[in-house]
């Protein structure tokens, strides 16, 4: 950095992740014209804990050590081993990394990092963060509708979109859905372009995908960051083809900076410390060789190194020794000095106070505007899978037939009064034990989640009633429907449509309820039948527990309590109020003629009920969705304060 330059430091340390705020529309939008990124004494330790039980220790483990470098603009590789910090190092400077253990100095332009940062940079993951069901068009149109600011106009997002389409030489597929890795590469590029950044951050993009593509992307990057974007980039063994475009080369090992200046000068200076590279080797095979210590790449003569490392041992004591070479050599080299001289220039008593060193995650519009558009998205992805949607209805049809057949011939009189509970108890169980898959509605998407409300999509809140009103409620809404529908009128239950209704809302209300409870579970499961378990267990238990008052009339009473908190007990009390009330099944038992009904079977549903233990008072039925409501609230709002504190960075 140049000595005249405003320069202002800033200490890596604690960021809020749990908050989201609006731009200000004062606030700058870009960088400088050219973006320098300077960091100094990066360094980072992780909290690693060893042993079992009693004997287990917790222990820092060194992941960075005193990384110094400046990127500018032009493609900036950061390359070295699986382990060696490559895309922990990126992480940081993109300022995508839990500050826990963190130490170091980062300047953007020579000042920190800006409050509205992701707003002018891009992270582009190495995960799959597209949404397969949705055009490419339509997944571009979701980024700039939700990272644009609210004063462009929808013809200007229509144009912005078509621009970067154009950049990236999309206009074959802006019409398809996603679908090839390459595709899905490349879109996620685009849909970080929309902001038009001055810095692009890119976690292993060549990860799966073939030459050719490979090539396409990079050429891409290269007329891109000719335009004044600084364009950093973690990278594991890219080809010549690509290497050879790169503007400066950051190599990294077991933590520790190894090079770290221009990549065509990056051969000369191993060539200086003793190593070789042959004709027709690719650079970039050839310096993580060095750098892992591969003893076919080092041609590096020594006195007392006359004999080749045997055994597994020796091997690792050998790469270790390689390593700490290689940190010291580049210590003393030129490219150290130069790098050095211009961090020296950072004044270091000017600090910020750690509260205030990251700001909050900033969007761009309004949390109705990103409700509205999380919905859509949402909606369409649900319209993605018809094939699915079908099958799945014809299947349930299909089930509440079976299930109807066991049932048949069920008769309106007094002999039949249990099997028509029997119905309802079947109605309900099979609503719980189906909304078990419920619990996936966050999970599956929870990478897409974290990396979308990083960047500054939307917020929480936003994302969570988005999520409930255009994917929940729909997509446990038609199964609920067919099944329950199947049922009632295969069956006969109770004619007219108040009864139907009461019906179809106290099944709505089970199926919610125990949605919700999946969705509170699943959230913080990180395997997926861990949730299953835990909701088959509580689910069968409670039905037990329900089954045996019903069937047998016996309840342990030191286990009454327990119907509280019973979804499935909740469903069934309002769905017997609901069929047995005002019922006669002994139709002239109070003329003179004699009733066909035995003495000892129960000849009013009114008589069930009070057997049941059911009031006729209409408190008796709503009392039940007043539970369900309440238990609903309870594990959707633990879903979203396990949402709200979700660990956002890595």
């Amino acid at each position: 950095m140049s000595s005249n330059d405003d320069q202002i430091v800033i200490q890596i340390s604690q960021r809020n992740a749990s908050g989201l705020s609006r731009i200000n529309a004062s606030e700058p939008k870009t960088f400088a014209e050219k973006p320098k990124i300077v960091f100094r004494n990066i360094s980072y330790q992780e909290t690693v804990k060893r042993g079992f039980l009693l004997h287990r220790k917790t222990v820092e483990k060194e992941m960075l050590s005193n990384i110094n470098g400046i990127m500018e603009p032009g493609l900036n590789a950061i390359m070295g081993p699986p382990d060696g910090g490559r895309s922990l190092l990126l992480d940081i400077l993109a300022l995508r990394k839990d500050p826990s253990g963190l130490s170091g100095d980062v300047l953007i332009n020579g000042a920190p990092p800006p409050a509205n940062f992701n707003s002018i940079s891009c992270y582009v993951v190495q995960d799959d963060a597209v949404m397969h069901t949705l055009t490419v068009r339509e997944n571009l149109q979701f980024s700039a509708a939700l990272r644009l600011p609210t004063t462009m106009t929808n013809l200007e997002r229509y144009e912005r979109v078509n621009r970067v389409i154009e950049e990236l030489q999309l206009e074959d597929l802006a019409e398809s859905k996603v679908t090839a890795a390459g595709e899905t590469k490349r879109t996620r590029i685009a849909m970080e372009l929309i902001t038009d950044p001055s810095i692009l951050f890119l976690k292993e993009p060549t990860t799966g995908l073939d030459s050719s593509t490979v090539h396409t992307i990079f050429l891409q990057l290269k007329w891109i960051s000719e335009k004044n974007r600084t364009i950093i980039f973690s990278i594991h063994q890219p080809p010549y083809s690509i290497f050879k475009w790169f503007t400066s080369l950051t190599l990294l090992a077991s933590g520790k900076l190894m090079f770290h200046g221009p990549a065509k000068d990056a051969e000369g200076y191993f060539k200086s410390a003793g190593y070789h590279c042959e004709d027709h080797h690719n650079p970039a095979d050839f310096f993580l060789d060095v750098i892992n210590g591969d003893i076919s790449a080092e041609t590096l003569i020594r006195e007392n190194e006359d004999h080749e490392a045997n055994g597994h041992e020796e091997f690792f004591m050998r790469n270790k020794q390689v390593t700490e070479t290689l940190a010291e050599l580049y210590t003393k080299s030129s490219f150290f000095r130069v790098t050095k001289d211009e961090l020296d220039q950072l004044p270091r008593e000017q600090k910020v106070k750690r509260s205030s060193a990251f700001k909050r995650t900033l969007c761009a519009t309004s949390f109705w505007h990103q409700l509205r558009w999380i919905a859509w998205r949402a909606f369409k992805n649900l319209l993605g899978y018809p094939r699915i949607t079908i099958t799945q209805v014809i299947t349930l049809f299909i089930v509440g037939l079976l299930a109807g057949a066991i049932f048949l011939g069920l008769k309106n009189d007094c002999t039949e009064v249990h099997n028509r509970a029997s119905i309802l108890l079947v109605l309900t169980v099979y609503q719980c034990f189906g909304s078990v898959s419920a619990g996936e509605l966050f999970v599956l998407e929870k990478n897409l989640f974290i990396h979308e409300y990083v960047s500054g999509y939307y917020g929480v809140t936003s994302y969570f009633f988005g999520k409930l009103l255009a994917d929940l409620l729909p997509r446990r809404f038609l199964p609920s429907v067919v099944f329950t529908c199947t049922l009632y009128f295969m069956l006969g239950l109770k004619p007219g449509l108040e009864a139907f209704l009461i019906v179809f809302f106290t099944i709505m209300m089970v199926t919610y309820t125990a949605s919700s409870m999946a969705l509170a579970i699943a959230i913080s499961q990180r395997l997926d039948y861990m949730t299953h378990f835990l909701m088959n267990i509580y689910i069968a238990f409670m039905v037990i527990f329900l089954a045996t008052a019903f069937y047998f009339e016996t309840t342990a009473p030191r286990l009454s309590w327990l119907q509280y908190f019973s979804i499935p007990h909740y469903g069934f009390m309002a769905l017997q109020y609901n069929e047995f009330l005002g019922q006669n099944y002994c139709p002239g038992f109070n003329t003179k003629e004699s009733s066909v009904c035995p003495n000892y079977v129960m000849c009013t549903g009114d008589e069930f009920l009070a057997l049941q233990g059911i009031d006729a008072s209409p408190w008796n039925l709503w009392k039940n969705h007043v539970g369900l409501a309440v238990l609903m609230s309870i594990f959707l709002v633990i879903t979203y304060l396990k949402l709200f504190f979700l660990k956002k960075y890595s």
